[in-house]
C-alpha cells in the first residue's frame, strides 16, 4: 500500500478534483491507489472525489472484471458561474500532458511550454492592444465633421 502523501500548506491553483480528473483523462483504467498517489491524496479522498464527479455527470465508469474503465463527459460545462459555458475539455487540454512530452526529455518540455505561455500572454495582449487601436481608428473614422 502506498504511504500516506506528505501535507501540504497553503493554497494551490488546480483543486484536487481537477488534479483527479486530469489522471483519470491521461489514464481512463488508473487504479484509486494509483491516483491518489500520483495526485498527493487519501485513497478515501480520492474515491469521495470520483463519487462527486459521477454524481455530477462529469465522469461514469464500467467495470471489467477488476478493473474500472473511466469515461469523461468533455463536453459538460464547469460547474462555477466565472466559467459558465466552458466545457471541461477546454480545462483538461491544459493540464494533461501529452505522452510524446512526458517519456521525452521531461524537463525540456517543462521549459518549452513555459516559454510558448509566456510568449502567448504577450501575443494576446498585443493583439488585443491592436484590437483596440484599431477600433478607435473605426470610430474615429466613422464619425463626420
Amino acid at each position: 500500500m502506498v504511504g500516506a502523501p506528505e501535507s501540504h500548506s497553503g493554497w494551490t491553483f488546480i483543486t484536487s478534483h481537477a488534479r483527479v480528473l486530469a489522471a483519470i483523462a491521461d489514464n481512463p483504467n488508473v487504479r484509486i491507489r494509483d491516483l491518489a498517489a500520483h495526485c498527493r491524496l487519501t485513497e478515501r479522498a480520492v474515491a469521495r472525489i470520483i463519487s462527486d464527479l459521477e454524481r455530477d455527470g462529469y465522469l461514469s465508469h464500467t467495470r471489467e472484471g477488476r478493473t474500472n474503465t473511466y469515461r469523461i463527459e468533455p463536453d459538460k460545462v464547469l460547474r462555477h458561474p466565472a466559467e459558465a459555458g466552458l466545457p471541461v475539455a477546454s480545462l483538461l487540454s491544459l493540464l494533461v500532458q501529452d505522452e510524446t512530452e512526458r517519456s521525452t526529455a521531461p524537463a525540456a518540455a517543462t521549459e518549452a511550454r513555459r516559454r510558448d505561455v509566456a510568449s502567448g500572454i504577450t501575443d494576446r495582449q498585443e493583439i488585443r492592444a491592436g484590437q483596440d487601436a484599431g477600433q478607435a481608428h473605426e470610430v474615429a473614422g466613422s464619425v463626420s465633421p
